[in-house]
C-alpha cells in the first residue's frame, strides 16, 4: 500500500466549529486514481494537506511507502514533499518570474530528477511545444494547468495530489486537461488523490471516496 491514512482527526482550535475530521480511514495503491468527493466544508482539502505533509493532524497516522510521517521533523517533512510527493491545486500556483521551461524543470531539479529528453517529450505531450520562453501570464487558464501539471509529473513522484484542478477552468477545457493528466499519471504509476465536487470527473477515476461531516461515508 503506497498511502495510509489511519483513523486521522483535525480540528482547528478557535475556530468555533467542530473537527474538521473525525476519525478518516483511507489507503491508495501505486498507481491508483481516487476521487475525494464531498460538500464544501466537509474536509476534504484538510486531508488532502495532511497526505501531502502540509499540516499535521490532531491524532491518527498517515505514512507514504512505509515512512510514518509522525517520525518526521519539519526537514524531513519537506524532503517527503520535495521527493515523492507533488501537488496540484486550482489556482496554477506557477512562479510568475519563470518562463513555462523553467517552470516545467522546477520540481525535477529540486528533486534531483532533472531529466532534459524527458522534459522536452512531456512539454510535446502537453501541448506546450513552442511556449518555453513564455511567461505565466502571457498563457491562457488551460495551458497555465498543463504547465502545473507538467510541472508535478517532471518529478516522477510516487504521489499526486490535485485539489479541484480543472476549477478554473471551462468545462471543455477542463475535460482535455483531465484527460492529458489521467493518461501521464498512469503512464508513469504515479498514484492519484484527486479532491473534486464534480460527480462527472469522479466517475473519470478508479476509485471513490466521500466526505460528509468529516466522516467518510
Amino acid at each position: 500500500m503506497l498511502l495510509s491514512i489511519d483513523n486521522v482527526t483535525k480540528s482547528y482550535p478557535g475556530s468555533g466549529a467542530g473537527p474538521v475530521l473525525r476519525g478518516v480511514s483511507l489507503t491508495l495503491g501505486a498507481g491508483e486514481t481516487l476521487a475525494l468527493t464531498g460538500e464544501s466544508g466537509s474536509g476534504k482539502s484538510t486531508l488532502l494537506h495532511l497526505a501531502g505533509a502540509l499540516d499535521r493532524p490532531d491524532s491518527g497516522r498517515i505514512a507514504l511507502d512505509g515512512t510514518d510521517y509522525a517520525g518526521l521533523d519539519d526537514t524531513g517533512r519537506a524532503a517527503l514533499r520535495r521527493d515523492r510527493i507533488a501537488l496540484v491545486f486550482q489556482q496554477f500556483n506557477l512562479v510568475p518570474s519563470l518562463t513555462v521551461a523553467q517552470n516545467l524543470s522546477l520540481h525535477a531539479r529540486l528533486a534531483g530528477r532533472h531529466d532534459p529528453a524527458r522534459l522536452a517529450a512531456l512539454t510535446e505531450r502537453l501541448g506546450l511545444s513552442g511556449l518555453e520562453r513564455r511567461y505565466p501570464e502571457q498563457l491562457s487558464g488551460g495551458q497555465q494547468q498543463r504547465v502545473a501539471i507538467g510541472r508535478a509529473l517532471a518529478a516522477r513522484p510516487r504521489l499526486l495530489l490535485a485539489d479541484e484542478p480543472t476549477g478554473n477552468l471551462d468545462e471543455t477545457t477542463g475535460e482535455a486537461v483531465l484527460a492529458l493528466m489521467l493518461e501521464l499519471v498512469a503512464e508513469t504509476g504515479t498514484a492519484l488523490l484527486l479532491v473534486t465536487h464534480s460527480e462527472r470527473i469522479a466517475a473519470r477515476l478508479s476509485r471513490r471516496a466521500h466526505l460528509s461531516n468529516g466522516r467518510i461515508t
